[in-house]
């Protein structure tokens, strides 16, 4: 379905690919559409409404969307950011210790904990390039395309959803693990 899409959109330099994480996603700097190999094989409504959803990405990228590229730039931040941060909170106990300045500890903690909510702040912000792809771009395809039965799209709209609401899901999960540490902290 994506390759198909693709074609009749005339994005010739998007190409289509299996990803074995199940993650389904669009790579902006590979310009491709990644699926999970349920979508990549599958004939169900999902797989079909799915590659809609990560093709709309790829409208967005041909239209140089600004969601889109915000939404890059701020990933790009938050993969270092991350990895520094929860540096920082693991190695903060160890610098408090060997310091035998207790603030140091603090600081680490803080500055790990900074670069999670960021992340968190980063999947919400995302929202609405999500809901864009899925109900500005891969909703009228759909329907326009006579892809589905009529039958079929009060469900596909359900499963545009899900796939909009993925990065909420995220976000929640990113959440969980700031509270999850602040819990660590307090105690």
């Amino acid at each position: 379905m994506a390759s198909h899409l693709l074609e009749n959109l005339n994005l010739d330099n998007v190409r289509v690919e299996e990803t074995l994480d199940g993650q389904d996603h669009y790579d902006p700097t590979d310009k491709a559409v990644r699926l999970g190999p349920s979508n990549m094989h599958g004939r169900s409504l999902t797989a079909v409404v799915t590659a809609a959803h990560e093709v709309g990405h790829a409208i967005q990228d041909r239209d140089n969307d600004p969601k889109l590229h915000r939404r890059n730039s701020l990933v790009r931040l938050t993969a270092l950011t991350d990895r520094i941060g929860i540096g920082a909170m693991v190695l903060s106990p160890l610098a408090g210790l060997m310091s035998g300045i207790p603030a140091l500890t603090l600081l680490l903690f803080l500055a790990g904990f900074g670069s999670v909510a960021l992340k968190a702040v980063v999947h919400l912000v995302t929202l609405p390039m999500e809901w864009d792809a899925s109900f500005n771009k891969a909703l009228p395809i759909l329907e326009g395309g006579g892809y589905l039965p009529p039958e079929d799209m009060p469900e596909a709209n359900r499963i545009l959803k899900a796939c909009a609401f993925t990065y909420v899901a995220a976000a929640l999960s990113s959440l969980l693990n700031v509270t999850t540490w602040l819990r660590a902290l307090i105690r």
